[in-house]
């Protein structure tokens, strides 16, 4: 059974790779879709660590993610999201 709590603090401690949650089959899809978005901002932050020269690059987590995502359907809303390098503006 998947730790669903834990999986929203650090998707990295419960699943191997995103499309892992894919096949999370106790999980709802819009609980795939919060660990997902957690995933999503976890991988941005690397990217903006990495912009700053603190850690290496980091795109193709981020896509993969990305990837899960949109497997699921998900569609951003930016007109709701913050302008964040972690995913807007």
């Amino acid at each position: 059974m998947t730790d669903i709590e834990q999986s929203m603090l650090d998707p990295t401690s419960v699943f191997a790779k995103p499309e892992d949650v894919l096949k999370a089959g106790d999980l709802s899809r819009e609980q795939k879709i919060e660990v997902l978005r957690r995933w999503e901002y976890d991988a941005r932050e690397l990217e903006v660590a990495a912009d700053e020269n603190m850690t290496g690059n980091n795109s193709d987590l981020l896509d993969k993610v990305l990837q899960a995502l949109e497997k699921l359907g998900y569609e951003a809303d930016p007109e709701n999201a913050p302008p964040t390098k972690q995913g807007g503006d």
